[in-house]
């Protein structure tokens, strides 16, 4: 009754051990321990995963879900942003696990829609009420990902993708600068390099360099806050060029997938930019120059904590797997 979940981003690993639920909802599940670690503090997920079995479980556990950024392809995650590599076959030897599930992170975050995820929203523009039809989560933290569900009955449908991999087109004549700068002799520059943590201080060193100054800031953070207290104009410029080509990625993924139920931009990252993408040329760019504009102005964008979500809607996609299969979680060997 008792398994492990967890959601493997380049930075952070939420992990939590998870029970199927007692009151006897279809589905349900609870929550008994949760914990975010920094993956950096750790050799391997092995390790990282061990610090919690050590921290927090005390019941027998053989079974595991990880959400992880990447594709799965057979026992391995294929992704250049996670500290370390992922193999469901190592980890199930080296705990004496019966099974490790591995799904994509934006992925378990689409099956987080049917859960709190929504709830816990902030609305960005468009329309306060969602309509019918296809939802879509887009994140960019240490990366960029996105998913989209498709309500249906009895079950809906998540499609991961790997749009952060698409080609960055710049709108602007200064966005075309960075391009330059970032490619010099011409090439692929894929837009999480620029709609991402890392791509927001590549940014702003980028800006720097073409203007003849020398960054004065080292990380993302020092970025988003020397431009939410205007300390540097150079942090201001970036900020508002990552939330204008966030909004242009974004409108370009809602004419693929027309989420007319809405889309959820997920992370950490987005909530503690939110006053300065609220006042920036986010919506103009979600919407500008498309044929589809009075259809894309209908579509609801919220910004919500990525936080446990990806750890819940990785352990609802194991519960409707373990269904569909006949099965279910059960006691087994200590973890």
């Amino acid at each position: 009754m008792h398994f492990l979940a967890g959601d493997i981003g380049g930075t952070n690993g939420h992990v939590a051990l998870m029970r199927v639920a007692t009151d006897g909802r279809p589905g349900g599940i609870e929550t008994l321990a949760y914990r975010v670690f920094r993956c950096a503090a750790f050799p391997s997920l092995a390790a990282l995963l061990q610090a919690f079995i050590e921290a927090e479980v005390h019941v027998p556990v053989s079974h595991c879900v990880l959400a992880c950024a990447g594709q799965v392809m057979g026992d391995e995650v294929v992704n250049d942003n996670l500290a370390w590599p992922v193999r469901s076959d190592v980890l199930r030897a080296t705990f004496g696990l019966a099974e490790v599930a591995l799904l994509n992170d934006f992925e378990a975050l689409a099956y987080a829609i049917e859960g709190p995820l929504a709830a816990s929203a902030r609305h960005l523009c468009g329309p306060s009420v969602p309509g019918r039809g296809p939802s879509l989560v887009v994140g960019p933290g240490t990366g960029l990902g996105a998913a989209v569900h498709v309500p249906g009955a009895p079950h809906a449908a998540v499609f991961a993708t790997e749009a952060g991999q698409m080609d960055f087109a710049p709108h602007s004549l200064r966005e075309r600068e960075v391009l330059a700068w970032l490619a010099p002799r011409g090439g692929y520059v894929p837009v999480e390099h620029i709609v991402s943590g890392p791509g927001l201080l590549t940014v702003y060193e980028a800006l720097c360099a073409i203007d003849g100054r020398v960054p004065g800031l080292a990380t993302p953070q020092a970025v988003t806050a020397a431009a939410a207290a205007h300390a540097d104009l150079h942090a201001v410029e970036a900020v508002a060029l990552f939330c204008a080509a966030l909004g242009s990625f974004t409108g370009n993924l809602a004419m693929t997938t027309m989420p007319t139920g809405g889309i959820f931009l997920a992370g950490g990252f987005l909530s503690s930019l939110f006053d300065l993408l609220e006042r920036s040329a986010f919506e103009e760019r979600f919407l500008h120059g498309r044929s589809v504009r009075a259809l894309l102005a209908q579509v609801p964008v919220w910004v919500t904590e990525h936080g446990c979500h990806g750890v819940q809607g990785a352990a609802r996609w194991y519960m409707r797997q373990r269904a569909l299969s006949g099965a279910a979680p059960t006691e087994g060997a200590a973890a």
